[in-house]
């Protein structure tokens, strides 16, 4: 399957595919406080904007797409008080989502399209690669911000 088709029937499944995607991270233990701190139609918004951002990036591959967005994502959960861990975790739900749906969709070509879709996994990986380098960053520069403005006081997020 080329690269294009794969990114095409990703768009035109995002609907679906991002409803799975809140589904499985709300059905995660992992990520418990995540969904309770997190409106369920949050979730189904940033779902969806993880597709379109990964569209984005693979006709680009431009870092400045992904640190746009998870960044301000880092820093909203940790406003949020959503566990670094947990927002960690659902990302990696989110690859493991698209690395599924992705092999399903390439297994069944010639060996040729098999290469191309197999170079779009790695894409793929490195995309999820940045956003959580991205959301981290933007997660501790959120906390660095709130620590640096209570120095004094020693008071503690509350968990």
């Amino acid at each position: 399957m080329r690269a294009a088709r794969l990114v095409q029937l990703m768009k035109s499944n995002s609907a679906a595919l991002s409803e799975q995607l809140v589904e499985k991270i709300r059905a995660s233990e992992k990520c418990g406080d995540l969904c309770a701190r997190v409106p369920e139609s949050e979730h189904k918004q940033y779902a969806l904007q993880v597709f379109h951002d990964l569209t984005e990036w693979l006709g680009h591959e431009s870092d400045a797409i992904v640190e746009a967005r998870y960044v301000g994502l880092g820093a909203h959960r940790f406003a949020q008080q959503v566990p670094l861990s947990q927002l960690s975790w659902a990302l990696s739900i989110a690859r493991d989502s698209l690395w599924n749906y992705t092999a399903q969709e390439c297994l069944h070509e010639d060996p040729v399209e098999f290469l191309g879709g197999v170079m779009l996994l790695q894409s793929l990986n490195s995309f999820f690669d940045r956003a959580l380098y991205f959301a981290i960053l933007g997660y501790q520069r959120a906390e660095h911000d709130e620590s640096a403005a209570t120095p004094s006081l020693g008071l503690k997020r509350p968990a």
